[in-house]
């Protein structure tokens, strides 16, 4: 009784792992769109919601965003201290899950000017002279993302 019963307990788990093989991958939530647009928007609303969900990716798995970055490319991720890092990865998010989804050209110009925003609002942490060393250094960045990023 007890080979039967392991017998049947096989095979009832072979066919469980078998259906999961053979269905259909599960396709990511309808407002995807809407989502990826809540994130990479300018304001700084948009920014802490998408550092929010960078902390905590497992919630929007079913989303299948990339996540993936190499941060602010082949600038320095933290010029002059100004820690950039952050921001060059939502821009980052922005490029890589726009271009996956078709829509790259389209949005192009609200990412990087998301990421000029982002790195204004660093620079608004610092004093008079620091400060405008940053804006400088912000600004730089968005010219080169504008001109160049793809």
């Amino acid at each position: 009784m007890r080979c039967r019963t392991a017998l049947s307990m096989t095979a009832t788990a072979t066919l469980a792992l078998a259906a999961l093989a053979t269905a259909p991958a599960q396709a990511a939530p309808a407002d995807k769109p809407q989502v990826l647009a809540s994130f990479t928007q300018t304001s700084a609303t948009s920014s802490n919601a998408f550092q929010a969900a960078r902390n905590d990716q497992s919630r929007w798995s079913a989303y299948a965003f990339d996540w993936s970055t190499d941060y602010c490319s082949k600038s320095p991720d933290n010029p002059f201290g100004f820690p950039f890092k952050p921001s060059c990865a939502r821009h980052d998010f922005g490029y890589r899950n726009y271009k996956a989804a078709g829509q790259f050209p389209a949005n192009k110009a609200r990412i990087d000017s998301a990421l000029y925003e982002d790195l204004k609002r660093v620079c608004n942490a610092y004093g008079t002279a620091k400060k405008a060393s940053c804006n400088a250094t912000a600004w730089t960045y968005y010219q080169a993302v504008k001109a160049l990023g793809d």
